[in-house]
């Protein structure tokens, strides 16, 4: 086991853990930020999605040693109120059903509309490719990142 040094969500936290543990792990074990979700294991799902320093990667797949002085935002650090123009949104597009996926969802949608403030559908589709949804709410999940962006 070997100790790290993280900075999460704008706190600092020290974590033991062995240095192949998965970010997710550590973030969901260690730090009791269970909002981002296992999924498939293998990052092809994006339930685990979460931002290093702004980039949208998959949490599962990515060992803590790699982390280094990297900055990583959750979806709890997404908001402190839930009031991000993307949370908004979903909510008013009514986009979860079983909800297990959105997370993921929304930190991508978050990660392209901090590089692309006003995304054209195409450009939606290919950025949220591979977050899959098994209830299928795309066309509403690209929806509400075209209401979100008239806000960001």
């Amino acid at each position: 086991m070997a100790q790290f040094n993280l900075k999460v969500n704008g706190k600092e936290h020290q974590v033991d853990v062995d240095a192949d543990t998965p970010l997710l792990w550590v973030l969901r074990d260690n730090l009791d930020l269970v909002g981002t979700k296992f999924g498939c294991g293998i990052a092809m799902c994006g339930a685990c999605t979460v931002h290093v320093d702004g980039d949208a990667i998959r949490s599962c797949s990515m060992p803590i040693s790699t982390l280094g002085d990297k900055s990583v935002v959750t979806i709890e650090g997404l908001s402190a109120d839930a009031s991000h123009p993307l949370q908004n949104a979903w909510r008013e597009h009514d986009v979860p059903q079983c909800g297990y996926c959105q997370a993921g969802q929304i930190m991508n949608a978050a990660a392209l509309l901090s590089k692309n403030a006003s995304p054209t559908d195409e450009e939606i589709e290919s950025a949220m490719n591979g977050n899959i949804c098994r209830c299928a709410t795309y066309n509403r999940i690209k929806a509400a990142i075209k209401t979100a962006s008239a806000s960001v």
